[in-house]
């Protein structure tokens, strides 16, 4: 049960309809250029039925959706570190990130705490966050289904929105916000679900160096 909420929860468009959003701040360009070090903190992921499926465990999906936030943390990560020669700032190990949240206490409390709080505990100038969230049609179970027999690929299983974030550090002010949706019709990795946003992003990504 636990592996099938996994598929579902990597379901993620990448050749279907979106649109997408892109804001930034009159003084983003000044205040990014100050910034030198960047944390990337775990993604808030929600994962919805549009027809909640047999033997449905809130728990296991809540376990689901606390998983994939540190995966597409760890793959946001691994995609910024590949490429780090192509950005202004470096970008804080995850590992570090997580391990100073916790000692803070604000690992589980994310979304009470302001980002210039979060960035204090890490010690950082910038903070990248964002929400996925996914909707799952009724016709999952039969793309499922074909996943696993045909090894990765499927039908059309929902939509999908994606909201990354950049805070300030020392007044937690939003500097820039990427939103997108799309429609869900590949079974992918949280690797391929950024490499995929990142390519949509990588135009307009404020630490890309001109």
């Amino acid at each position: 049960m636990k592996k099938l909420f996994m598929i579902v929860a990597l379901s993620f468009a990448l050749n279907s309809y979106s649109q997408k959003q892109v804001f930034e701040t009159p003084d983003m360009k000044e205040k990014i250029a100050a910034q030198k070090t960047v944390a990337i903190i775990p993604f808030q992921v929600t994962i919805n039925y549009k027809k909640q499926p047999k033997n449905f465990s809130a728990e296991a999906n809540k376990e689901q959706e606390k998983k994939m936030s540190a995966s597409i943390q760890s793959s946001m990560y691994t995609f910024l570190l590949r490429k780090r020669d192509s950005y202004s700032v470096s970008f804080q190990d995850v590992d570090k990130t997580n391990i100073l949240l916790k000692k803070a206490g604000l690992l589980d409390k994310l979304d009470e705490s302001t980002k210039d709080e979060i960035a204090k505990a890490l010690g950082v100038d910038a903070v990248v966050g964002g929400k996925y969230e996914i909707e799952q049609t009724k016709s999952e179970a039969g793309a499922i289904a074909s996943a696993i027999l045909l090894g990765g690929l499927g039908g059309k299983t929902g939509t999908g929105t994606l909201t990354l974030t950049i805070n300030n550090g020392t007044d937690g002010e939003l500097l820039w916000r990427f939103f997108k949706t799309l429609d869900d019709n590949i079974m992918t990795s949280t690797d391929d679900v950024v490499e995929h946003m990142m390519r949509k992003v990588s135009r307009n990504f404020p630490y890309q160096k001109n």
